[in-house]
């Protein structure tokens, strides 16, 4: 059976938390809301609100944060994405959530890494994260989270009366990313099509009109 899991958030990647705001603010009309730090992970991130439980999260390495012992997450170390991001954030990955995070991760057929337990601030949540920190078929395929609680980061922020229109992604294989979507009733989230390499795309309606990110 298909485990339940809806869109909680985008990530967009950048090379510094600023920068990220930055990039956001000229494209979108609004800038991003200070987050806070994930201490166990070195980074730190800047939130802004799609409406209802749904936000985009800039996410950066945290120049003051003591290095994590494990790689930073969401292939925040790759030279390759390093690189790229010298140049401008661009979004890297969507997290998905659910009720039952071990429940998903089991009806899964690909494997989107082990679950932890992670912290920033008041909030608490059990997330999954592959051991060596890559992006699970290169981003295109979901990070699972669960919140501890109703306690959620969109909630808290203002509406900036942005809204996502659609999410697409590309992949070599897209036939196993459609069935590990469906296995998590994604089908409908995301369209996923052919390409060389793994890319992901979002079109957001603002106030200036339709804009991809």
């Amino acid at each position: 059976m298909a485990a339940a899991a809806v869109l909680d958030h985008l990530i967009v990647a950048a090379a510094t938390l600023e920068q990220g705001e930055d990039h956001l603010e000229s494209l979108l009309g609004v800038r991003p809301q200070r987050g806070g730090k994930h201490i166990a992970m070195g980074t730190h991130n800047s939130l802004l609100k799609l409406g209802g439980k749904t936000y985009i999260e800039v996410i950066a390495v945290d120049p003051d944060a003591v290095a994590p012992s494990r790689p930073h997450w969401f292939a925040l170390d790759a030279r390759e994405l390093q690189t790229a991001l010298q140049e401008a954030p661009r979004l890297i990955h969507w997290v998905v959530r659910t009720d039952d995070i071990d429940a998903a991760r089991r009806a899964c057929p690909l494997d989107p890494g082990e679950v932890h337990a992670m912290t920033r601030g008041a909030f608490a949540w059990r997330i999954t994260i592959p051991a060596d920190g890559h992006l699970p078929a290169g981003g295109v395929l979901p990070t699972l989270i669960q919140w501890a609680d109703a306690t959620h980061p969109a909630d808290a922020l203002p509406d900036a009366q942005i809204r996502l229109l659609t999410l697409a992604g590309a992949h070599p294989e897209p036939g196993a990313m459609h069935s590990a979507l469906a296995a998590l009733s994604l089908s409908n989230a995301i369209k996923v099509t052919y390409a060389p390499k793994p890319r992901l795309a979002a079109m957001l309606q603002t106030a200036r009109g339709p804009v991809t990110i």
